[in-house]
């Protein structure tokens, strides 16, 4: 039985997987056959996954059209569509083996055999005889005719294919990750562009100082109000915001500003469409998927794919491979992996950490094995990329190494946080936080997994529950964010806490950061996508930048004190300097003070309390000054501190520090002190 050759490592680092030690073996020995045999049938990995160059709709230099298919156990394949007049005999494909269909069109006198930006379909007959339209899985382009509802394979192939001009950018020393959705990031009612998004969202992007774009509902989805999450074409740039080329245009400037783009990436599971999708491709309910209830993900109502079918994997790293040379994202986002992981998809399961949770016959080992196999194609062919799990129960070694018996990603997401965060404003006053509890949650992550760190995100924007900013301040958000009239008390508490709980986020949740589009500014509202239920309207499904614009409006001071978090980090780099070092959480005072990246972190929580010469401990003498302040002015804040003072530590020892400063510290406000000398 293979055994992974640095399962030592992973062992030394969690003691607690000792026990586990045979399942992780077995583990890894189902993937290492499955990449084996890979291997033997296709030589390696990535020559696996480079099967995008040969399935689908294939477009030679002189014009030839050649056309590779899955469709097992049917009667007959053929492709019809604005080429050949929608004919359903003229092109019959040939059957080969294991379930392929082929067919080569040579070109015409007018042209390649299939013009670009024509329509066509695969016309699949079932060994009963019934004649199934179906979309090409391979399909690199889909399109909604006007007036139709389903979308329609399309031969993108332009004469003049995009000129890139940059490349991958470097990647950073630690994530700083803008979570944004194309289609609602204009002001207008409407369905907003790629290229309204690269010339307009982009520089706002660069100039916060986040050095990562996080790109949703990319890969084609029928349904808008799905946030992206119900894909039908896989290899498919959604064409509701523009064309390939403009995707490429979009992801080219990014780079151009040296921001690293990641694709929100769903392989968890498909939507339910039939015409336009995967869902009964060849007739039969399991062609993709698996069969019967097996195959049905309730609480999504879509489809769940079978891992252990070799066509199946090879689609799926095909795909990721395919968005990386095609169109240069520089990793993914796995959305919805919890429903990966087990049988039960997470589903009426509370997690408790338990170990046993997660090595019991619950777990489904072919999509766990697919996840690996991904990684370690992904990492081992482009050594820039970057890979997120969207994991809600905590598996253990999701983020270690596949050759040390781990799933191979880089980074988890901290999906305690907003969680947390939310609970507290719903359920206690002020005066019932809990500093130990706060402190819990923020560092409550497995040791050598790196975690992506988020106060809120896309999910809690959505309707049906509220932003940070909505929960703080609620209605007032409508009357009282007027910098001419007088701040009312909610809306001074709303303000002061949304930047404590979005700093102490950042400074102490993980080892990268994740802000949702908008969230920054304290965007109000909530997000919803136009739907029978709102008479369709784009109201809420759009980004109002104007309101940070508006200098009679207090948004711009959020904004502004985002923008100053993103420099703090940049100057200092605490999220890549290891776990931060918590020396007072103190219950009564409300007070936390941390370590980090050479930097002190020191927050008053507390509603009314405010503290003079406050000793906090600090990790060597000299001289400290304040890097930023979370009641400077220029963040809307009241001017307390005075941010030219000097405050020197000599060798008073305090809170098990080596020395100490005194500071004043007023209520609801937070500071971040760096030694200067």
């Amino acid at each position: 039985m293979a055994r992974p050759p640095q399962l030592d490592k992973l062992l030394e680092s969690d003691c607690y997987l000792r026990n586990y030690e045979s399942d992780i073996v077995k583990r890894y020995d189902r993937f290492s056959n499955f990449v084996s045999r890979i291997k033997d049938s296709e030589t390696s990995l990535a020559a696996f996954a480079d099967s995008y160059k040969k399935y689908g709709v294939i477009q030679h230099e002189n014009g030839d059209i050649e056309v590779l298919e899955w469709v097992p156990h049917v009667k007959q394949v053929a492709i019809a569509g604005d080429f050949n007049g929608w004919s359903t005999s003229s092109h019959v494909m040939q059957k080969r083996d294991f379930g392929k269909w082929y067919i080569r069109i040579p070109a015409t006198t007018n042209g390649p055999a299939i013009p670009h930006n024509s329509m066509y379909k695969l016309v699949i007959t079932t060994d009963s005889g019934e004649v199934l339209w179906r979309i090409s899985p391979w399909a690199h382009y889909a399109k909604q005719p006007e007036g139709e509802l389903e979308y329609i394979s399309t031969h993108w192939f332009p004469q003049q294919p995009y000129k890139w001009t940059s490349d991958h950018p470097p990647t950073p020393h630690a994530l700083r990750i803008y979570e944004a959705h194309v289609g609602i990031s204009s002001e207008e009612l409407k369905v907003a562009s790629y290229r309204h998004f690269a010339d307009n969202v982009l520089p706002r992007i660069k100039d916060l100082g986040y050095n990562c774009v996080q790109l949703m509902a990319i890969m084609e989805h029928p349904y808008y109000g799905s946030f992206g999450y119900h894909v039908s074409s896989f290899f498919a740039a959604s064409s509701r915001y523009g064309t390939p080329d403009e995707l490429k245009y979009l992801i080219d400037k990014a780079h151009s500003l040296r921001l690293v783009v990641l694709l929100d990436v769903i392989h968890s599971h498909a939507a339910g469409n039939v015409n336009d999708g995967l869902n009964m491709f060849n007739g039969t309910d399991h062609c993709f998927f698996h069969s019967g209830a097996k195959g049905k993900q309730e609480l999504w109502d879509s489809k769940l794919f079978d891992y252990n079918k070799w066509e199946i994997i090879r689609f799926l790293l095909s795909n990721l491979k395919w968005y990386i040379d095609e169109y240069m994202f520089d990793g993914f986002r796995f959305d919805g992996i919890t429903s990966m992981l087990y049988h039960h998809h997470g589903i009426g399961t509370g997690f408790t950490g338990n170990y046993d949770e997660y090595f019991n016959m619950s777990v489904d080992v072919d999509a766990l094995v697919y996840l690996m196999m991904a990684n370690k194609m992904l990492h081992d062919a482009y050594p820039f990329v970057i890979t997120i799990a969207e994991d809600v129960s905590g598996m253990p070694s999701l983020c270690r190494a596949v050759d040390e018996g781990g799933v191979g990603f880089d980074y988890r997401l901290a999906m305690a946080i907003p969680d947390m965060w939310i609970k507290l404003l719903k359920e206690k006053s002020d005066n019932e936080w809990s500093m130990s509890g706060i402190w819990w949650t923020l560092i409550n992550r497995r040791e050598q997994e790196k975690a992506v760190a988020y106060a809120e995100s896309h999910d809690q924007a959505l309707v049906g529950d509220k932003t940070l900013a909505f929960w703080l301040m609620d209605a007032e958000m409508y009357t009282n964010m007027s910098t001419i009239t007088h701040r009312s008390v909610i809306i001074d508490r709303g303000l002061a806490l949304h930047k404590l709980i979005r700093l102490i986020t950042f400074g102490l949740g993980g080892e990268a950061y994740l802000n949702f589009m908008g969230n920054e500014f304290g965007h109000p509202e909530w997000l919803d996508f136009p739907r029978d239920g709102n008479n369709q309207s784009y109201h809420y499904a759009r980004r109002q930048w104007g309101l940070i614009e508006d200098k009679q409006l207090r948004y711009q001071y959020l904004y502004a004190f985002d923008k100053a978090m993103m420099a703090l980090e940049e100057r200092v780099h605490f999220l890549s300097s290891g776990r931060g070092y918590v020396s007072k959480k103190d219950e009564g005072d409300k007070v936390m003070v941390f370590e980090r990246g050479g930097a002190v972190f020191v927050f008053n929580f507390h509603p009314t309390r405010s503290y003079t010469d406050y000793r906090i401990g600090v990790p060597k003498a000299g001289e400290y000054k304040v890097a930023l302040n979370s009641d400077s002015t220029s963040f809307d804040g009241h001017g307390r501190i005075d941010e030219a003072v000097k405050h020197i530590a000599g060798d008073y020892k305090h809170d098990g520090r080596p020395s100490s400063i005194q500071v004043y510290i007023p209520s609801r406000v937070a500071l971040v002190f760096v030694c200067t000398q």
